[in-house]
């Protein structure tokens, strides 16, 4: 048996090739260790990993292929624990195969487009908090449901005369509040009780069509959002508090004015037979007169598209940009100033929010630059265009200028913006520095402020008359420093009121609007005495 053995082993040696026999075992060998590492998930190959000498390297779990390709191990590197801040250096295996430039640059551009995603993210995150989770409704709650539109507001208008005193609250900062008990109160029964019907009628795109760019975009943003809603919208016209006209004036105007022609007419004559159209189809109009029916419109003709209809005019509620006291359109009280805002990029709508400078670093009082049109303007340019170097007030930012230092960059490091109105009352440039932490100085006769019948306007800007324009640089010069480090943190702590989120949060403009609408309802409403 021992000499068959050997006479086998003999033919072997001859016969089989073992230099190529040991070649083939090395390449399948390399094959398979190569096929798990691209096919093992992320869990399994931080096994694989250990296994290499017998080491331990801490991969989280959730770590994608791609990302832990990434890493380049070398002999006791440091490691960075994913859930910790610790840094700790283990030795770790070196054999790990080069990746070629070509896959090296796409993973790398995979990254970088990985990260902007992240950072847009995490932009958003930092200036709003994701909603609370909803919780079951109350016994008190289901009752409210339960009335019909007219009683539930009559509870409403009840509940505002007894309002709590707010203490303390960590979403609402009171000092920009009016009476921020009330506001509280007010909000909660919005939230709890209100329902809008939005009308299905109207062709786009002058209907259902939100524009959300430009020095518009404040209308459209509201359309857009509120047709998105399903807290505050009901299908059913019969459980609505409010109806909603879902119009654009920006789509009015670009859809039927002449241009030149200087004639707003036809805009007007469109709308009345719009809303002569809904009160023979629905009987919701008629009920009210239009009390309960609201529009949003932030083009500067928005408070003109309205003469046609004597009942439009008079008793829906407007929410206007153009927020004007002296013609007799907007009626304080009633009526809703909205906050004009500059949307250059819908997809990213909080861009150019936040990111101003601490008051030591910024080295100019007070500065401007825009078109001169309107009165105001030209006057606040004689008056101080080159005049003074704290005065940093321009017409268009010149050339010479502006490649020194941006607008924004202008705007970030003063202390004072200055907002003139232009054509009309309104002007963006007041949401503008709120965005960069700037306090504005508001030059405009006349002017219902934006959400005047919540926010004190004088707890973080300055409002100048127009005939003051020539004592301008007295006037902010006379504010305290310890006044305006106030006003300053409460531009700060006001901004979270002017952001359009992509998904509305509470408090934010969406609802302060909506908030605001709501409260003028609330204020038609008659509670007897008895």
């Amino acid at each position: 048996m021992k000499k068959l053995l050997q006479l086998v082993a003999v033919v072997l040696m001859k016969i089989i090739n073992w230099k190529k026999l040991s070649f083939l075992l090395v390449i399948m060998t390399a094959a398979g260790m190569v096929l798990q590492t691209y096919t093992l998930p992320p869990k399994t190959m931080a096994s694989f990993y250990t296994s290499l000498n017998g080491s331990t390297v801490h991969l989280s779990e959730t770590l994608s292929l791609e990302r832990s390709e990434q890493f380049h191990f070398v002999p006791t590197a440091p490691v960075v624990s994913l859930s910790s801040s610790s840094v700790q250096s283990v030795p770790v295996a070196e054999g790990r195969a080069r990746v070629s430039p070509l896959l090296r640059s796409s993973s790398s551009r995979r990254r970088r487009r990985r990260d902007a995603k992240i950072d847009r993210s995490n932009e958003q995150k930092a200036v709003s908090s994701p909603p609370p989770p909803r919780t079951p409704p109350t016994r008190l709650q289901r009752y409210i449901w339960s009335l019909p539109p007219d009683e539930a507001l009559l509870y409403a208008k009840r509940e505002m005369q007894n309002v709590s005193t707010v203490t303390e609250d960590p979403e609402l900062y009171a000092p920009l509040f009016r009476n921020v008990s009330v506001f509280k109160r007010s909000y909660e029964l919005m939230e709890t009780i209100l329902k809008v019907y939005i009308y299905p009628d109207g062709g786009r795109p002058i209907f259902h069509v939100p524009h959300l760019r430009g020095i518009y975009a404040s209308e459209g943003w509201f359309m857009k959002l509120m047709e998105e809603n399903r807290q505050f919208v009901s299908k059913d016209p019969k459980k609505a508090h409010l109806f909603y006209l879902p119009y654009s004036a920006r789509q009015l105007e670009m859809a039927l004015y002449v241009p030149n022609s200087h004639n707003m007419r036809p805009l007007s004559i469109f709308l009345r037979d719009y809303v002569n159209k809904i009160a023979a189809k629905y009987p919701f109009w008629n009920r009210t007169h239009g009390s309960d029916h609201f529009l949003v419109a932030c083009h500067d003709w928005g408070p003109y598209t309205v003469n046609e209809h004597q009942e439009l005019r008079r008793n829906t509620i407007k929410a206007l940009c153009n927020a004007d006291l002296s013609e007799g359109i907007f009626v304080a009280g009633k009526d809703v100033s909205l906050p004009e805002t500059t949307i250059k990029n819908p997809r990213r709508p909080l861009r150019n929010v936040g990111g101003g400078r601490r008051v030591s670093q910024r080295p100019i009082l007070a500065f401007f630059a825009g078109n001169m049109h309107g009165r105001v303007r030209p006057a606040l340019l004689k008056y101080w265009s080159d005049k003074d170097k704290d005065m940093r007030i321009y017409g268009p930012l010149p050339g010479r200028v502006s490649r020194k230092m941006t607008y924004i960059g202008h705007m970030k490091s003063s202390r004072f913006c200055i907002c003139p109105m232009g054509y009309e009352v309104n002007s963006p440039r007041i949401v503008e520095a709120i965005y960069f932490e700037c306090v504005p100085v508001i030059i405009a006769d006349n002017f219902a402020l934006p959400l005047n019948d919540v926010l004190d306007w004088t707890a973080f800007s300055v409002v100048v008359a127009e005939k003051d324009i020539p004592k301008l640089k007295e006037i902010l010069l006379a504010i305290p420093l310890r006044r305006y480090l106030v006003m300053q943190t409460n531009v700060k702590m006001v901004q979270k009121h002017f952001l359009w989120n992509p998904k509305p949060i509470k408090y934010d403009l969406f609802h302060m609007v909506l908030h605001s609408i709501w409260s003028s309802r609330l204020n038609q409403i008659q509670v007897s005495e008895s």
